[in-house]
């Protein structure tokens, strides 16, 4: 490249511009010009060596033959008298994972981080970090990171930012190594934070979440000398400031002054709002986090998340779940009107969305659930086909939830079945016919009307009509006389699903054996419906607080199934630790006290362990023959049913009922059961 008359190197730069873009840009293979970029590594130039070096990075795992050749240099080129050569040779060397080149950099990093420079002990910082990534027990044999703590003394801010920074970097990776920091260390690393550049501050206070505090005083006093970080214009420092105050605030006691904290936190997560769409969604994901663990923190700025015209979707649905989230008695009316507004959008999943909004705010808010009601009835108006089969969705768990209340709007329901071709609302709204089919006046036909593409159907409304089916005949007999056995002999005899299956049997068993036990299984109380099911278990919020800001709170799970390698962080026992105050504590509390009250209706482990061993005993007491002739596949009339000898059962599947003979036990041969 060049010649004699290329005196400034211009023809090499712009040969190496165009080799870099083609290496960046993967067009064309440049690791055969290995050889020519060595050479060219000798210019006394720092704009060559910068493209020297980024070719070396890329190209020197495919030739390690050839980049050993670079390894003089880049030894050389760490005494120079340039400081910023001296730093990008080191960082160059630190990238390459080739064994000879990590084992030589160990001497000239243990030198250059006592450089004069800071740029040059910056930059050592961070390779003492990368070497422990290429080879663990080389750097634990040698005093890196000794000197590396020592590091922590420097006094140049950026240098203490740094080497914290690989300090954490290395204890993430490691097994043995243990990260404390004690009260004198965090007063001293936070005292420099504002001479930092944001990055640095951003370390710093990532660095803090390994000081465990055993007096809350110093736990408050660190919290507030962090408070003004709040306000810095890069997000990753606002919200790593937010993580580093929810930890602190584990470790105080006294409620007066974590309210103050919380009124601190809530005008950043606002702010950071009016950034652009991937901040605001981060910052809504961690919302939606802190709100679970601090509600106060955000509980009068509801306004603030209502969703603007021009918002990716994305921001749209998390605004849309924090709205749910801050909505109370004082401002349901305000919340439904917007929510009736989104639910006229174009878009349909966020039309969908506040649909379903709405119908759980009815069960969240039980004074407002007339109102929640309302506003569905008006959707369901608009005829609108995904707009009626999601109210209808919604509905079915109003229900739910207050049975025997709101039963009257069941008949607009019924004018809109033609709307619903969707599995879910399908399912929900034959749940409301089967559950109602006593006040329904035309229950059975509008089940039969579903019947007909019973074969076609998803599982999921097979299930639905099964049971609905089952519920229409206990309530009115005359009216399911003629579906039950229909139904029941599809669900068991022309299904490969062992769920319907299962199902259908039970219910068979259930119908033929005693019609009052039936009635007490199937038309029983439901389980409870809350607007809760959406927060996260107090285990998992627990640790993710100690992880705001990171990738894992976008996902909100647990940070080892979203980075396999991470290290999971829980709080630290210590003095000052509000236990009491935890999730998981106020959740083990919960329990503990669910399960001594119901211990009087609960048996006792010794009744049950009994109950078991005696089973056991019977069953080794039977000849493998006698198990091995056990047969239930005898069709519907030969179904094992209960009652004594001789007594007259009758199967629901017959136009005439069918008398059932009972089993002799202990028959000739030994079968079990013999008809």
């Amino acid at each position: 490249m060049g010649g004699k008359k290329d005196k400034n190197n211009s023809v090499k730069k712009i040969a190496l511009k165009k080799i870099v873009a083609n290496m960046t840009m993967s067009n064309n293979d440049m690791v055969a010009l290995f050889p020519d970029i060595v050479q060219c590594m000798h210019i006394p130039s720092l704009e060559i060596k910068k493209m020297c070096f980024l070719f070396l990075v890329n190209y020197s795992r495919m030739k390690p033959d050839v980049a050993l050749k670079a390894l003089p240099i880049l030894l050389n080129d760490m005494e120079d008298p340039n400081p910023l050569i001296r730093a990008q040779s080191l960082r160059t060397i630190s990238y390459i994972h080739v064994r000879e080149f990590v084992e030589a950099t160990m001497k000239p990093c243990t030198k250059l981080l006592k450089d004069s420079d800071p740029y040059v002990r910056k930059t050592a910082c961070m390779t003492v970090a990368k070497l422990y990534d290429h080879d663990k027990v080389l750097v634990e044999k040698s005093d890196l990171i000794d000197r590396l703590n020592n590091m922590l003394r420097d006094e140049n801010p950026t240098v203490v930012a740094m080497a914290l920074a690989a300090l954490m970097d290395i204890w993430e990776r490691s097994d043995t190594i243990k990260l404390t920091i004690d009260y004198a260390s965090a007063s001293k690393i936070v005292q420099i934070m504002p001479e930092c550049s944001e990055w640095g501050q951003t370390y710093i206070l990532e660095s803090l979440m390994n000081y465990v505090p055993h007096d809350c005083a110093e736990a408050l006093l660190l919290a507030e000398r962090i408070s003004p970080r709040l306000s810095h214009s890069n997000s990753a420092v606002v919200l790593t400031a937010t993580r580093g105050m929810l930890y602190l605030m584990n470790y105080i006691d006294d409620e007066k002054q974590i309210s103050l904290l919380c009124r601190k936190l809530s005008p950043p997560l606002v702010t950071l709002l009016a950034k652009g769409p991937e901040i605001q969604y981060l910052a809504l994901r961690n919302a939606l986090l802190i709100l679970q663990r601090r509600p106060e923190i955000l509980r009068n700025d509801i306004r603030v998340f209502f969703c603007k015209y021009n918002d990716p979707i994305y921001v749209k649905v998390t605004k849309l779940e924090l709205v749910f989230m801050l909505a109370t008695e004082t401002n349901i009316r305000e919340v439904l009107t917007e929510l009736r507004e989104y639910a006229t959008e174009i878009d349909v999943h966020f039309v969908r969305k506040s649909v379903r909004a709405i119908g759980k705010l009815a069960i969240k808010i039980e004074v407002a659930a007339q109102e929640c009601i309302d506003a569905l009835l008006e959707l369901v108006a608009t005829k609108v086909s995904y707009i009626v089969q999601e109210a209808t969705v919604v509905i079915r768990n109003i229900f739910r939830k207050y049975p025997n209340r709101y039963e009257s709007i069941i008949s607009t329901l019924c004018e809109n079945l033609d709307s619903l071709d969707e599995p879910e609302a399908k399912a929900a709204m034959i749940w409301i016919i089967g559950q109602y089919a006593d006040r329904i006046e035309n229950s059975d036909v509008l089940l039969d009307d579903f019947l007909y593409s019973f074969a076609e159907e998803p599982v999921e409304v097979q299930l639905a009509l099964l049971t609905a089916t089952v519920k229409l005949f206990i309530q009115r007999p005359t009216k399911g006389q003629e579906l039950v056995p229909k139904v029941l002999k599809w669900a068991t005899e022309e299904t490969d699903n062992p769920d319907l299956r299962d199902r259908g049997y039970m219910y068979w068993r259930l119908l033929s054996t005693d019609p009052q036990t039936a009635k007490l299984v199937v038309m029983g109380e439901k389980p409870a419906i809350t607007a809760e099911s959406e927060k996260l278990d107090p285990a998992t919020l627990e640790e993710m607080c100690l992880h705001v800001g990171t990738l894992a709170t976008v996902y909100l799970k647990p940070v080892q199934q979203v980075f396999k390698s991470a290290r999971v962080r829980r709080l630290q026992d210590s003095p000052a630790l509000q236990k009491h105050l935890l999730p998981t504590q106020i959740a083990r509390n919960a329990h503990a006290s669910a399960r001594s009250s119901s211990n009087e209706q609960v048996p006792s482990k010794g009744a049950l362990t009994e109950a078991v061993n005696a089973a056991d005993e019977y069953f080794a007491s039977l000849a493998p023959q006698q198990l091995g002739a056990m047969n239930l596949d005898d069709g519907f009339g030969g179904s094992p049913t209960s009652g004594g000898p001789g007594e007259h059962q009758f199967v629901v599947n017959q136009n005439n009922p069918e008398q059932i003979y009972q089993p002799q036990v202990g028959g000739s041969n030994g079968d079990l059961l013999l008809l």
